[in-house]
């Protein structure tokens, strides 16, 4: 099966593909500036030109506080880029399977959220456009799934885990971590091996969360990385007042796997077994003691 991904060069993206890959899947990772997904001819004659069999969006503006900032490249992006690609793929009859985010609700206390939840966007405006995009794909490509996840790391990063472990190498003392947010900490290798799950059943549509299990504070998820890198690091809570951003984070964006379970999915590992993974094949992360 030839699998196009669109952001391919990102964190995710370059997950995926090695997985697929490993999988016995022919995936193709197109990116800038090859595959402009706000380009609609290009990105059209793009999948045209490649002629897979199912398509995966990654490509994003992730960049949560620039979103802020610059809306309309936000919604250029995640939204019309979106709807370029259903559009090329529907065209050719090309099952399409959109990433999508936590953020698309808003967080103010009721999760964790299940598929079947109301969303909106949210307080952002990066949920706002990833929502909008997501309502593009439902539009203009039936023959779609959409797989919500979120706080996700991966090999080479940007991640949380990356971040955390810099600052343990290059500053020392207590480090004070953000502990009334809570969301579920997410490997992006997991996430590579549940669509795997979801390309092998072609008749699959609808909208899947699709994160590590349990939750965890970022403070809490911190602790756990500095245990496995053998970092000797005190972490400080302390609230999200103490850190203000140009866009709000939800206070609890945890999501329930409910669509994964009712459709016969494999489950996605916790938290915590996925994250021990990851640090143990990435020994560069490890011993990062300043």
């Amino acid at each position: 099966m030839k699998i196009l991904l669109t952001g391919g060069r990102g964190m995710l993206g370059r997950t995926v593909c090695d997985e697929l890959a490993a999988d016995g899947f022919d995936a193709v990772a197109t990116d800038l500036p090859e595959a402009d997904v706000t380009d609609e001819l290009l990105i059209d004659e793009t999948i045209g030109r490649h002629a897979p069999d199912a398509v995966i969006h990654c490509a994003a503006m992730t960049a949560v506080d620039r979103c802020e900032t610059e809306a309309d490249l936000a919604y250029r992006l995640n939204a019309r880029g979106a709807a370029n690609v259903a559009a090329a793929c529907d065209r050719r009859g090309i099952r399409l399977v959109a990433i999508s985010t936590d953020y698309v609700f808003d967080g103010a206390g009721g999760g964790p959220y299940r598929e079947f939840d109301r969303a909106d966007g949210g307080a952002t405006v990066y949920g706002k456009s990833k929502f909008a995009g997501e309502q593009l794909v439902r539009s203009l490509c039936p023959n779609h799934v959409i797989c919500r996840t979120a706080w996700l790391y991966g090999k080479g990063g940007p991640s949380f885990v990356h971040t955390m472990l810099k600052l343990a190498r290059r500053t020392q003392g207590p480090l004070k971590v953000v502990s009334d947010q809570r969301g579920n900490p997410t490997s992006a290798r997991a996430v590579a091996r549940g669509l795997a799950a979801i390309l092998a059943r072609p008749g699959l549509r609808g909208t899947f969360h699709m994160v590590c299990e349990g939750e965890a504070t970022w403070a809490r998820f911190a602790e756990e990385i500095f245990r496995l890198a053998g970092v000797e690091r005190e972490v400080v809570p302390c609230s999200t007042n103490e850190f203000p951003r140009p866009a709000p984070r939800p206070k609890d964006s945890r999501l329930d796997n409910m669509g994964l379970r009712l459709a016969g999915l494999p489950p996605m590992p916790h938290w915590k077994t996925a994250l021990a993974e990851f640090m143990a094949e990435e020994p560069e992360l490890a011993g990062t003691e300043g």
